[in-house]
């Protein structure tokens, strides 16, 4: 079997759906993909692959599959950043020149590894098909442990034809059933008395559960354990609704992207159990909440989590959701103090009461507030809501009300992701209506996916909080230019653009939204449709995000 059958056809059989890529790579593999019903997905950059197959392998567990040419192989590399920071699975396919012309300034060639070591957990070159099976299932396997992470493999050819053309003796592979996370081991049987016995030790106990967390997709435990503890949950902005955010233990994100009553919570606590979480700057408000000197337990399937920001009373090892299982029997039913719950409850309903004014805005400009209301009510059930890095993370992480049946995925860090990562997570869940929340910045990045939307026939709901700038920081920007606000337009305004009216040059439809009560019609409209469809609101970039609190002794 050729090369490119066997590949093709392995993809088939591991369940995938769809293929990202910018040509020219994989010519042969592609044609034979599109026979045997994988869709190939050309898009317009390969940073826009490459977050098309982010949210492809978020949402399905499987990795999503991205490939460029050896000139393009710099790009890919760059867009892999969220992939890493986001743990999700991604395949990595590139050309490379022959190992002849290897450092002979062959035209458009620079070194491939150095690109991928920092954004890939395993990399590998084929050299041809005899060795591709053992390296697919090698690189597959890498890329689905816990915590997932991107992989790499750089196939001999500028665009992996020598792989192509050569032959394996092997049948097509089939690893379907290797999802992230492929392993659930639990923890250590005295590490889980051990956290136990510190748990019940403090009344003053809060559950900050992350990206890991949610995973394991082990809510329904996470809640479990908080009730038996009556410990509120903060989350990270990536474990967003893994429980309701309704539910009365339930504060908000902890960390930057916080509203107040989250950080507020966390640094009253005397213990927090981190679950799945990595303790970093963002989650943590720069170590700052929780306090230094809280003392902590920590639940992760990754060791090099331990230790990293926060001295660990008790560590346990092992996939979040087959730990909270044991720490719930060990713990029983033990009889638990309100008071700190009750004060946490107080907080996030003096919060929810503040707010309150904002959610029911009928002010023009719209305030993004208002339209965080709005797209609660009209998510659907099941819907999968995409956000952009910065505000539209604030925004949405603060202010969308989400449960657990729905889908929450957040840029890890690059500007412009959401988009080209909603149209992968369709593809990923075609029966899912998919929404997609960007601020114009953002989206400028990534704007001629638009046609590919169309082309290929991706039906994504794209919110445009359209401001005409970059409004995280303008404020601040405005001040330091004191008496010279025009250097400061200069600097982050931008447009005024129509949206709606580019998605109708796309061939694709578009909504204008100038008013606040005309949000919920438009939405429902977008939502109802078949094709992508752009709504376009246009927002005063004089609203602010809500802020998180921070500690005064360190403010």
């Amino acid at each position: 079997m050729k090369g490119f059958e066997w590949l093709a056809r392995s993809l088939k059989e591991s369940g995938q759906t769809h293929f990202f890529f910018v040509d020219a790579v994989l010519r042969r593999t592609l044609l034979e993909l599109e026979r045997v019903g994988v869709q190939p997905v050309l898009a317009h950059t390969e940073k826009a692959a490459v977050y098309m197959a982010d949210a492809y392998g978020r949402v399905s567990g499987r990795p999503g599959v991205v490939a460029a040419q050896s000139v393009g192989t710099a790009n890919l590399a760059a867009g892999l950043q969220d992939a890493w920071l986001g743990r999700s699975p991604v395949l990595a396919l590139t050309g490379h020149k022959p190992t002849g012309h290897q450092h002979r300034n062959a035209y458009q060639e620079v070194a491939h590894a150095p690109l991928f070591a920092p954004v890939t957990r395993h990399a590998a070159q084929v050299h041809d098909a005899a060795d591709l099976p053992r390296q697919f299932r090698q690189a597959w396997a890498a890329a689905v442990a816990a915590p997932p992470r991107p992989v790499h493999l750089d196939l001999n050819g500028l665009m992996g034809e020598f792989v192509e053309t050569s032959e394996t003796p092997e049948p097509p592979a089939a690893l379907g059933a290797w999802t992230a996370p492929r392993y659930r081991p639990g923890a250590d049987p005295a590490a889980v008395r051990a956290a136990a016995a510190a748990l019940l030790s403090s009344r003053r106990v809060v559950i900050v559960a992350g990206d890991g967390a949610a995973l394991s997709a082990c809510g329904a435990e996470v809640l479990a354990l908080a009730e038996a503890l009556r410990a509120p949950v903060a989350t990270s902005l990536g474990a967003r609704g893994m429980i309701s955010t309704r539910h009365p233990l339930h504060v908000g994100v902890v960390g930057n992207y916080s509203a107040p009553p989250a950080n507020r919570v966390v640094h009253a606590a005397e213990l927090v159990l981190f679950i799945g979480c990595d303790t970093g700057d963002q989650v943590t408000h720069a170590w700052r909440v929780p306090r230094p000197g809280t003392r902590v337990v920590q639940i992760d399937a990754d060791p090099l989590e331990f230790e990293r920001s926060y001295a660990t009373e008790v560590a346990l090892l092992g996939d979040p959701r087959a730990v909270i299982t044991a720490l719930l029997a060990a713990l029983g039913t033990p009889a638990r103090d309100d008071g700190f719950l009750a004060e946490a409850q107080a907080t996030m309903a003096a919060w929810r009461k503040e707010i309150a004014p904002r959610l029911a805005s009928d002010a023009v400009a719209i305030d993004p507030a208002r339209l965080c209301a709005e797209l609660t009510r009209a998510l659907p059930a099941d819907g999968i809501l995409v956000a952009d890095t910065g505000y539209s993370g604030i925004w949405t992480g603060t202010l969308v009300e989400l449960e657990p049946r729905q889908t929450y995925l957040r840029a890890a860090g690059s500007l412009g992701w959401a988009f080209p990562a909603s149209l992968g997570a369709k593809c990923a869940a075609p029966d899912r209506k998919v929404v997609c929340w960007s601020g114009d910045g953002a989206l400028y990045y990534h704007l001629p996916e638009l046609e590919t939307a169309k082309r290929r026939g991706i039906a994504v709901t794209l919110v445009v909080n359209n401001n005409s700038g970059f409004g995280q920081g303008w404020p601040s920007y405005l001040k330091q230019a004191g008496n010279r606000p025009v250097a400061a337009e200069q600097v982050l305004r931008f447009g005024p653009t129509d949206f709606a009216a580019v998605a109708r040059q796309f061939g694709l439809k578009g909504i204008r939204v100038e008013r606040p009560q005309d949000l919920a019609g438009a939405l429902a409209e977008a939502m109802a449709g078949d094709e992508t469809c752009v709504v376009d609101v246009v927002t005063d970039i004089d609203c602010r995000a809500p802020e998180p609190w921070t500690p005064k002794e360190e403010v």
